[in-house]
């Protein structure tokens, strides 16, 4: 039996989170566990992991009644209609408050099933089983639920811890190239943020850190974990500090909306993050060496550092609705230094645009 590590959550409520290899194999216990006292489990997967699905199910079902809802992957699962439809399949199945739901698939999937849970009869229990890198880092911790609408990213959703979190980290050794390396994003802003040691061991052999099977890679998701997790026992819903996880999303977000969804997540908030550097520059003092920082380490992992300069004003639009602003305050997480987050309330567009106009005209660092 590999070696699991356990990383608490206390925010929204206590749960564990895991991280191993081999821990479908496992999985079913730590679920069982975590879903106790529950009658029947509706598993919320894509088609891509319909395999998975069928075999967790099957370990399942000696403790359950369980049923499998699979749903369209990535952000066009996150829709109304999709929720809806898992609804529909509640309802049709009598779930009551004591049943439960596992959100089995990438950060879309378990973003979708905590929301259905979160609303289904005013909250039931999850349990987050996340098959991507960006999952499991970001998306299935801390208990941000929702779907998108037209006018925006995550404008519908609730605050909902789940049962349990568990990351399987055989499940990213298949994963192609560019998924694993976009999800890379939200490793680099908890570096950022909070430990710059994460860039140092990607900076320091680039390879090793990215390969799904190393100590290297393993150890750089403990860490993003460990500071999610330290952040949302802290302040669950958002009220404060949290804000910080938000580094790089408002433009980042804005950008998979102007794309229509057809940019990966983390490519997205790779130049968000960019643009934030700029504007910590600008607003904040942030160092020329470290906003080049930004550029060299997404660079080293093959995200893009730019943008079309002439999307500005249909980017602006929908950062004026994100859910970061208060009234026609626009808000965002900037750094003093690296590790040293700063939340600026920009009233004067004029300074985002000139942020913009440096991440979007320059070119990224060798």
């Amino acid at each position: 039996m590999t070696s699991i590590t356990e990383i608490g959550v206390t925010g929204g409520g206590e749960y564990s989170v895991f991280i191993g290899r081999d821990l479908l194999a496992q999985g079913a216990a730590l679920i069982t566990e975590a879903l106790a006292g529950a009658s029947k489990v509706m598993i919320v997967h894509p088609p891509t992991l319909v395999d998975k699905a069928t075999a967790l199910r099957a370990e399942l079902s000696t403790s359950f009644q369980v049923i499998l809802a699979e749903v369209p992957d990535a952000e066009a699962g996150k829709r109304v209609e999709v929720a809806a439809f898992c609804w529909q399949v509640l309802g049709q199945a009598d779930f009551t408050r004591s049943d439960a739901i596992v959100g089995l698939g990438g950060g879309a999937v378990t973003d979708l099933a905590g929301f259905v849970a979160a609303t289904w009869l005013r909250g039931v229990r999850f349990v987050n089983v996340p098959t991507t890198v960006l999952g499991m880092v970001d998306a299935a911790v801390g208990g941000k639920t929702g779907i998108n609408t037209n006018e925006g990213k995550n404008l519908v959703g609730a605050f909902s811890a789940p049962s349990a979190v568990i990351c399987d980290l055989e499940t990213l050794d298949t994963l192609p190239v560019n998924e694993k390396l976009a999800g890379f994003a939200e490793i680099v802003k908890c570096g950022f943020i909070a430990d710059p040691e994460i860039l140092d061991i990607i900076e320091d052999d680039v390879e090793t850190a990215t390969d799904t099977q190393s100590p290297q890679f393993r150890t750089l998701v403990e860490k993003a974990i460990a500071i999610k997790a330290r952040v949302v026992s802290e302040d669950f819903t958002e009220q404060g500090n949290r804000e910080i996880l938000n580094y790089g999303h408002t433009l980042g977000h804005a950008i998979e909306h102007a794309e229509r969804y057809q940019w990966r997540h983390g490519a997205a908030i790779s130049v968000g993050m960019v643009f934030a550097a700029e504007l910590s520059a600008l607003t904040s003092s942030l160092p020329a060496e470290d906003v080049d920082r930004h550029r060299r380490v997404l660079s080293l992992l093959g995200l893009p550092t730019t943008y079309s300069a002439g999307r500005w004003d249909t980017l602006l639009a929908t950062m004026r609705r994100d859910k970061k602003s208060r009234g026609n305050m626009l808000r965002f997480i900037t750094l003093s230094a690296i590790g040293k987050p700063v939340t600026v309330n920009v009233p004067d567009t004029s300074i985002l645009f000139a942020a913009y106009q440096e991440t979007a005209a320059r070119e990224s660092i060798d």
